[in-house]
């Protein structure tokens, strides 16, 4: 049981790191007010509807509003990991030498006694002597 749970808490550390230092982006293809296309990691395909530039520009010709917005959200992941212990003051660096020195000594087992029986074999039995006076506990 102990290994076990000490298993789940070394897997779900690991993957809390991993997601707290990877980056990524999202990219969303908006055409009006309505979205068209979101990917992660990629850039969002188009619908089609872009209005392109023309290579002749005349004073005569108006400008026109695209209908199509795209819009990157850039999500940044942590790039220090390292914490560096003499950051800590000095109350949180005496909680933290007493914390680690008692845990260590938690987990030291007793030490083993000698059985003063362990050579001796118990007596047969020939039979029961409850059974035979018929004495039982109540």
């Amino acid at each position: 049981m102990k290994k076990a749970f000490h298993n789940i808490v070394s897997v779900s550390m690991a993957l809390l790191v991993l997601f707290s230092t990877s980056s990524f982006t999202v990219d969303k293809h908006f055409c009006g007010s309505i979205l068209m296309d979101m990917a992660i990691f990629s850039e969002a395909e188009s619908c089609g509807m872009e209005m392109h530039e023309h290579s002749d520009t005349t004073e005569d010709s108006v400008d026109q509003e695209f209908c199509c917005e795209n819009q990157k959200i850039a999500i940044e992941g942590q790039d220090e990991l390292k914490a560096s212990y003499n950051s800590l003051d000095f109350d949180q660096q005496l909680f933290l030498a007493t914390f680690t020195y008692s845990y260590i000594n938690l987990f030291k087992g007793l030490p083993l006694q000698a059985s003063p029986y362990k050579n001796y074999t118990p007596p047969l039995l020939v039979s029961d002597i409850q059974v035979l006076d018929q004495v039982f506990l109540i």
